[in-house]
C-alpha cells in the first residue's frame, strides 16, 4: 500500500500571460536552464515517497508529455503505481487562477477511487521550492484535520497567489491575491482521499469553482490547518516572477535550499555532451547546461542546452533557453530569450532588472 496518492494539477492558465507560455503550459515552462517547473513538483512528491502520481493535463499537452513520458526520470515507470496522465477539463485553461478546479477533480474520480491509501497530496506546478512532504504529512496526522495546507508568509503584493484569512492556524476564509504579511498558500496541500471524495459530492452543482473558492461558506465546519514552510519559495506566474525566481537561484545560498543533498530536483534525461568552453571565453556566476559552447562572455546568466555564445557575444544578467545561438557582436542583456532563436551579429537586446525584455520562441 502507498504511503500517499499524489496528485499534480497543470490544467490551468495565469491572469497575465507572456510569450513564454502562450505555446506551452506553465509547467513545461524551462527552469534553470535544464529543468521543467513541473519537475519540482514531481522530484518533491517522489523524493517523499510518493510512487503513484496522476497528472491533470491541460488541453495544450504537447510539451508536458514529451518531457515527462512514462516517468522513467522520476522512477514513476513502475508495474504498481507509477505516473498516470489524468484529462482535464475544457473549462481549466479558460478560467486564471484556479488550480484545483473541482471538475478536473470529478472528471478523475475514478482514480481516486481506485487508491487504497488514506491521504492525497494535491500540488500546482508554479511554485519554486524544495521540501520534505513528510513534514507536512506529519502535521496533518498530529493535529487531525480534515486538510493541511501548505503556506509561507508573503513578503509582498502578489495577485495570483490564493490568501487565507487564518485564527492561529485554523483557515476561516480565501481571498484572491495577498499583501505583505499575509498568510500565502503555497498551492499544496494534504487530505483524506475519502473526505475529497466526499467534498466532490458536496460541491457538485459548482463544480466550475476551485476547491478552495467552494468550500468558502465552510470554513467553519470543514477543518483546515497551515503548515508553515520557512525555506525559499517562489511563486511563479508571469515573466518577472519567472526572472525573479532563476536569478534568486545564481545565489549559492538560495540554490542550496532549492538544491539541497539528499533531495535532488530530476528531470528528464538527454544525455547531453558537456559544455566547452573555448579559449578567450570569460564565464562568471552563471549557470551552463550541457552541450553548450561558449566563446564569448557570460556573466551572471543561465543557458539552457546546446547554446551557441559566438566570439565577442556578451550576456549578461538574461536567461537563454535551449538551442539558441548569440551571434559574434551582439548583447544581450536583461532579457529571457527562448528556445530556438538566433540573435544577429551586432544586435542588442536589452530590457531591465525589473522589466525583462522577452525575446518570443520563433514560429515553427
Amino acid at each position: 500500500m502507498d504511503k500517499l496518492l499524489g496528485i499534480i494539477t497543470a490544467n490551468y492558465s495565469t491572469k497575465y500571460p507572456s510569450a513564454l507560455s502562450e505555446s506551452r503550459p506553465a509547467a513545461s515552462v524551462p527552469f534553470m536552464g535544464r529543468y521543467r517547473l513541473v519537475d519540482l513538483a514531481l522530484s518533491n512528491m517522489v523524493n517523499c515517497g510518493i510512487h503513484t502520481i496522476g497528472m491533470v493535463m491541460p488541453y495544450n499537452y504537447r510539451s508536458l508529455i514529451d518531457h515527462i513520458g512514462s516517468g522513467r526520470d522520476w522512477d514513476l515507470s513502475r508495474k504498481q503505481g507509477g505516473l498516470f496522465i489524468l484529462p482535464g477539463s475544457a473549462f481549466g485553461t479558460s478560467r486564471t487562477g484556479s488550480r484545483f478546479l473541482l471538475r478536473d477533480l470529478e472528471h478523475n474520480r475514478v482514480f481516486l477511487e481506485r487508491g487504497t491509501c488514506d491521504l492525497v497530496l494535491l500540488s500546482s506546478a508554479n511554485f519554486v521550492y524544495n521540501m520534505d512532504y513528510d513534514d507536512l504529512i506529519a502535521a496533518h496526522r498530529a493535529t487531525g484535520a480534515d486538510i493541511t495546507v501548505l503556506t509561507q508568509q508573503a513578503t509582498r503584493k502578489d495577485v495570483d497567489i490564493t490568501g487565507f484569512t487564518c485564527e492561529g492556524d485554523r483557515v476561516k476564509g480565501v481571498k484572491h491575491g495577498v499583501e505583505p504579511g499575509d498568510t500565502g498558500f503555497l498551492d499544496c496541500f494534504v487530505m483524506g482521499r475519502e473526505f475529497l471524495l466526499q467534498l466532490l459530492d458536496w460541491y457538485q452543482q459548482t463544480d466550475y469553482l476551485d476547491l478552495f473558492e467552494a468550500m468558502a461558506a465552510d470554513y467553519d465546519r470543514v477543518d483546515v490547518r497551515t503548515c508553515d514552510f520557512d525555506g525559499y519559495a517562489e511563486g511563479i506566474f508571469n515573466k518577472d516572477t519567472y526572472f525573479k525566481s532563476n536569478m534568486d537561484l545564481l545565489d549559492p545560498a538560495v540554490a542550496s535550499k532549492v538544491f539541497p543533498e539528499g533531495r535532488a530536483i530530476r528531470t528528464k534525461n538527454h544525455d547531453n555532451a558537456p559544455a566547452k568552453f573555448e579559449l578567450g571565453s570569460h564565464v562568471a556566476n552563471s549557470r551552463i547546461s550541457g552541450s553548450c559552447r561558449i566563446y564569448g562572455t557570460v556573466t551572471n546568466s543561465i543557458l539552457g542546452r546546446g547554446v551557441v555564445i559566438e566570439p565577442g557575444a556578451v550576456v549578461n544578467n538574461s536567461i537563454v533557453m535551449q538551442s539558441c545561438i548569440v551571434r559574434s557582436g551582439a548583447r544581450v542583456e536583461n532579457a529571457i530569450v527562448d528556445r530556438n532563436n538566433e540573435v544577429p551579429a551586432g544586435t542588442e537586446i536589452k530590457g531591465t532588472s525589473e522589466a525583462p525584455y522577452v525575446k518570443e520562441k520563433p514560429t515553427e
